[in-house]
């Protein structure tokens, strides 16, 4: 069983899935601790907030909530709800938590893509068909590593900035773990204009890229 906080169509805004017709599914717990984390709501799994898979669509603001689903369920709720979207991000709170091959794998029977979103903090358990973002979450308060495995296992880096020290921290883990990936994205902590101004100067020197989160700018989930 997933624990579900909440679940989505949208259009992806970041990296290089941005301007894709998307489902979210955001999965509940995380014990890594990003000071600036906008979902702070999925860290903490409590029973006293567990609640039907149907409260968790019908949210209209974020919230402790959270549902199990198993993956048969999260696909018939796909169903049930008419989502178009084929195309399915895996995120949370920290997805790798969970083995996603179940989940996966019924998505991938039905003709859905699928992707996750995570901080490289947790053995990736999934298809070798899915589409893998590590956004690394380096020296954070709950003390997790950014495994090798992980980095090894990304498709894309995703990597939020706001300073030059972030910078440096991201090389420095491209040399602790012998890593090199051919997709490196850079994304402004909070779209705040110092922080961009960086990225571009950044993906510039280093030939990387710009994710500026297109949903918050549109103003959409």
């Amino acid at each position: 069983m997933y624990k579900i906080n909440e679940i989505f169509e949208t259009i992806q805004g970041e990296a290089s899935y941005t301007g894709t017709p998307s489902i979210f599914v955001r999965l509940q717990g995380c014990p890594v601790g990003c000071a600036w984390c906008d979902t702070k709501q999925t860290w903490e799994v409590n029973d006293t907030y567990l609640v039907s898979l149907e409260q968790t669509v019908e949210k209209k603001a974020d919230s402790d909530l959270w549902a199990n689903a198993s993956a048969q369920q999260i696909f018939e709720l796909f169903q049930q709800r008419s989502y178009q979207a084929k195309h399915v991000v895996i995120t949370g709170g920290e997805p790798c938590m969970y083995d996603l091959n179940p989940l996966c794998d019924v998505l991938h029977e039905h003709g859905y893509t699928t992707q996750i979103e995570t901080s490289g903090t947790f053995e990736i358990l999934a298809p070798e068909k899915t589409w893998v973002t590590v956004s690394p979450k380096i020296n954070m308060r709950g003390g997790y590593e950014v495994l090798t495995s992980a980095m090894q296992r990304a498709n894309e880096i995703k990597h939020p900035i706001a300073m030059n020290k972030h910078v440096e921290e991201l090389e420095a883990l491209f040399e602790r773990t012998g890593t090199r990936p051919a997709l490196v994205y850079l994304q402004p902590i909070s779209q705040k204009a110092k922080a961009t101004k960086l990225a571009i100067e950044v993906c510039k020197a280093k030939n990387w890229r710009l994710s500026v989160q297109v949903h918050k700018y549109l103003g959409i989930n």
